[in-house]
């Protein structure tokens, strides 16, 4: 019997499927990033995406229709995307779900326009789109539909394997389009997901046994007043406060605790971990404690373990709270109300990672840090909860990552009381530079204007290592070789960090050079740090050399010049 239609139950199922597949690749996408940098992180970034989405979806009724459906899609992955990779995810998501929510059941012909539609919205996302991405790879699934449609596919079973197949086969063929993935010798990372949610929602229609266990979405709020019971469960997001030590017995580098971050946040909030020689602090709110256990394990063993029930004892406080309190409490609402400030003009929000980093920008007057960047990009949500953080009618948000800032955009886009300004700079140095020529006597639009000209005169350049064997810009990169990364490519790579940086510095500076900034990491001596600024200030005479510690992770410098 031929399988002929998708209905609101099955498709829950399939993308629950999808977001668990692609989940369980997520290191080994993460590990096709073109440059060899111990910060790849698109699988991490496409996969914390859609969970944000398996969630929601997760928490609706079996028998939820349709429209419900594809609103938890939608929503949830909107607000959960980050990086350029899961925030083009989520626009896929929105498309497919905008064609298909009136829908009660789905047919070829239904899919075959969902699809079309979800590269529509997708690419109308990306200002300067680029072949041989996961645009390419969703591009190749809607025509391959189409073709499909037309020739009266009815088949669901025969529309799906050669779906999946041709969506293989374009994958394969983005290096193709691609010169530096040809290079790299990798396809591309964000195809590669779309491809294994693809896969993993296919092998749920045909049947397949997938565990799709996804930990459950907030509550919802109601109107009416609740009982003690459902007021902590609102309250509390995740029910259980969990503590451990890792006694290590790995490597427990910086990429595995970004990592394991990373992992922690997908499954709960209130996150700290702390890495302490051969021992590894672990604090979590979860609402599946033996997740976050089961992860650590694979670290080593686990002492001081302490797992405490929060809306057991959110509830206790509840009843234990006098009516003589509670009046208090209810008569300082009004008072506390009275005293809220209006909101002034304008903002700053930056994207920071680095103690140093941090710093500097709040002396330049920032108001709030989403911390992250390289290794951590911020989600949607992630920026719109800083944006009620900050109290001002206009907010200038600096995503200070190239990889962050399709994410801002897509805040501005669901930011409605407030004014959200995105200045799109690519790196910390465009960063402090754009703050630093925010003049108050002009117009919002004429500070935007003159802030992007600005971090357009900045060139900045990265010193890291390689994770891997490559070739990049015909430079042969050796596993654990240092690497000068500028703004448009590799600019050195050896064997010795400061010859590196210096022979960056180098390729980024000439005769019209008048400033170059150091911004040296957390894994850099201070001493080594200020040999290099003596180095620069005799190599480049005419320049001012102005050295400031960062603090950042993974990068050892990241170097500006002006």
């Amino acid at each position: 019997m031929e399988l002929q239609q998708i209905d609101a139950k099955m498709l829950s199922k399939m993308f629950l499927a999808g977001a668990k597949n692609l989940e369980s690749k997520k290191e080994w996408i993460n590990e096709l990033n073109v440059f060899p940098v111990p910060d790849g992180d698109t699988g991490t970034n496409m996969t914390m995406t859609i969970m944000s989405a398996a969630r929601e979806v997760a928490a609706l009724q079996e028998d939820a229709p349709m429209s419900v459906l594809c609103k938890a899609i939608s929503s949830g992955s909107l607000r959960g995307a980050r990086g350029n990779s899961g925030v083009i995810l989520s626009q896929l998501f929105r498309g497919f779900t905008r064609s298909i929510k009136e829908e009660e059941i789905l047919t070829v012909p239904v899919l075959a326009t969902s699809f079309e539609r979800a590269v529509e919205t997708a690419y109308k996302a990306v200002m300067k789109p680029k072949e041989g991405t996961i645009l390419t790879v969703a591009k190749g699934v809607a025509e391959k539909a189409r073709e499909l449609a037309d020739e009266g596919t009815e088949d669901l079973e025969v529309f799906g394997t050669a779906i999946l197949e041709h969506a293989r086969y374009v994958l394969e063929q983005t290096p193709e389009l691609l010169p530096v993935l040809k290079q790299a010798g990798v396809v591309d990372s964000g195809g590669t997901g779309l491809v294994e949610v693809l896969s993993g929602a296919f092998d749920a229609y045909m049947g397949k046994e997938i565990d799709l266990t996804v930990a459950p979405a907030q509550t919802a709020n109601k109107t009416v007043a609740p009982s003690p019971e459902a007021q902590a469960e609102a309250e509390i997001k995740f029910g259980y406060c969990t503590e451990f030590i890792i006694l290590l017995s790995k490597t427990f580098n910086i990429k595995a605790e970004m990592d394991f971050k990373a992992y922690l946040e997908s499954i709960g909030d209130s996150i700290v971990v702390v890495a302490d020689d051969d021992v590894v602090k672990v604090h979590v709110h979860t609402n599946d404690p033996g997740l976050a256990i089961q992860k650590a394990l694979k670290y080593g063993a686990l002492s001081n373990m302490k797992i405490d029930n929060m809306r057991l004892e959110h509830q206790e406080k509840l009843f234990k709270m006098s009516e003589k309190e509670a009046a208090a409490k209810a008569a300082e609402a009004p008072a506390q109300a009275a005293s809220v400030e209006p909101p002034k003009e304008v903002g700053f929000i930056s994207v920071s990672a680095g103690e140093g980093l941090s710093e500097i920008f709040k002396s330049l007057g920032v108001d709030y840090i989403i911390e992250g960047g390289q290794t951590m990009n911020p989600s949607t949500a992630d920026v719109l909860d800083a944006v009620e953080k900050v109290n001002a009618k206009n907010i200038f948000i600096l995503p200070n990552n190239k990889n962050i800032i399709l994410a801002a955009n897509q805040a501005a886009e669901l930011c409605k009381d407030k004014n959200l300004i995105v200045i799109p700079t690519k790196t910390i140095p465009q960063g402090i530079t754009a703050v630093i020529n925010y003049v108050p006597e002009i117009s919002i639009d004429e500070n935007k204007e003159n802030m992007i000209a600005e971090m357009g005169n900045v060139k900045t350049g990265q010193v890291t290592y390689a994770v891997r064997d490559t070739m990049i810009d015909d430079k042969e990169i050796q596993k654990d070789d240092f690497m000068g990364i500028g703004d448009s490519g590799l600019l050195a790579v050896g064997k010795e960090m400061q010859d590196v940086t210096l022979e960056m510095v180098s390729a980024m500076a000439n005769e019209d050079s008048e400033l170059i900034s150091i911004y040296y990491g957390a894994d850099v001596e201070e001493e080594n740090a200020k040999w290099i600024s003596d180095k620069l200030k005799k190599d480049f005479p005419s320049c001012d050399v102005e050295l400031q510690y960062g603090g950042q992770p993974i990068y050892y410098y990241v170097v500006s010049v002006e």
